[in-house]
């Protein structure tokens, strides 16, 4: 089968002159060369494309694929994320991940939680700064954590982020709102265990692949899973794969599984959990759309620890998205794409 690649390469974007921290979300080139070459080894026919606008040629062209792998986090507006996927839908071409909905959904952080809140899953309480007059609208109980409202990778958590004083609050919601020209979301801060659990499939099919505590090292930022915690992970951040036989991991999965399944996020990604002083899980955030580098990003992390292979990942992303776009067989199973078999999308199939 011919799968075409949808990403934003992070030198693209710096040799514009966009700064480290603009195109931090964004991708090395080693991660589009370990996808690439675990869908080579699992059978199949690749085409680099690249970012939205690159599609946007591609297609305008008359290029087409029978899948697209998409991981293209987008550069602009709240909505950047669903880009590709709508681009995609339009044509009606399949595509790996989310639908334009879910990656909308997820990105705001505050309306995830609304959700989430809504179907009964817990969530720290939270407000939404949109701007300087709103921060004595605040009115939660300290310590409180804060965040961009539209941010992935810990983009604008460092060790400010952890608010103890109303003094403290108003100084990081200004330096937030003025860098990252969005709300900022404030949350009662969750000072347990930093979990985060890997989920590969759709639906019903949904199943937890593992979950991993992030333990702080001595030098590592304190209080949360910042920016320069993750950028340094291997030097300041210990990973540490738990098993459901501990109750608190348990309900963590539980509650992450709720949640991907309440969302409709599909194929694979990364769910974020936080104890709270009781050691009770809550959700964080919902990555439907988690970093794919073999060594640096959380999801191979946690699969490389619970013995699935990176190739096994990206075989697993692809059976899920077979289920939409495969014909059916004669014992009613889709055919699988990881094992090298091409699947050709019904006529008006759709990544939606």
């Amino acid at each position: 089968m011919r799968i075409g690649l949808t990403y934003d390469l992070r030198d693209d974007y710096l040799a514009m002159g966009y700064s480290e921290d603009e195109t931090a979300e964004f991708d090395r080139i080693s991660t589009i060369e370990a996808i690439e070459g675990a869908l080579q080894r699992l059978g199949h026919e690749t085409d680099r494309i690249g970012h939205v606008k690159a599609l946007t040629a591609r297609l305008a062209a008359g290029d087409r694929w029978d899948l697209v792998f998409n991981i293209a986090e987008g550069m602009y507006g709240i909505g950047r994320e669903a880009q590709v996927p709508a681009l995609l839908d339009a044509h009606a071409i399949p595509y790996t991940f989310s639908d334009p909905l879910v990656m909308s959904l997820t990105l705001h952080k505050g309306m995830t939680k609304r959700v989430l809140r809504d179907g009964g899953l817990p969530t720290p309480l939270f407000h939404e700064v949109a701007s300087v007059a709103d921060i004595d609208s605040v009115c939660l109980p300290y310590p409180l954590f804060a965040k961009p409202l539209a941010e992935g990778t810990g983009k604008g958590i460092d060790g400010a982020s952890v608010i103890r004083t109303p003094q403290e609050l108003r100084a990081t919601c200004e330096r937030l709102l003025a860098t990252y020209h969005q709300p900022v979301l404030v949350e009662t801060y969750l000072p347990g265990r930093e979990l985060t659990t890997g989920i590969v499939g759709t639906g019903p099919a949904a199943r937890v692949i593992g979950t991993m505590e992030v333990l702080l090292g001595a030098k590592a930022e304190p209080g949360a899973y910042t920016y320069t915690n993750k950028e340094l992970c291997e030097e300041l951040v210990e990973y540490r794969l738990v098993t459901a036989q501990d109750p608190v991991i348990r309900a963590a999965e539980e509650i992450s599984l709720a949640a991907w399944r309440l969302l409709g996020c599909r194929d694979g990604g990364r769910l974020d959990l936080r104890c709270d002083a009781n050691g009770n899980p809550q959700l964080m955030e919902l990555n439907p759309l988690a970093g794919l580098h073999p060594e640096h990003s959380d999801l191979p992390i946690i699969c490389t620890a619970a013995g699935v292979s990176y190739d096994e990942l990206i075989g697993h992303i692809l059976d899920s998205a077979a289920a939409r776009i495969a014909p059916v067989n004669p014992n009613g199973k889709a055919a699988s794409l990881a094992g090298g078999h091409p699947a050709q999308p019904r006529a008006g199939a759709s990544g939606a």
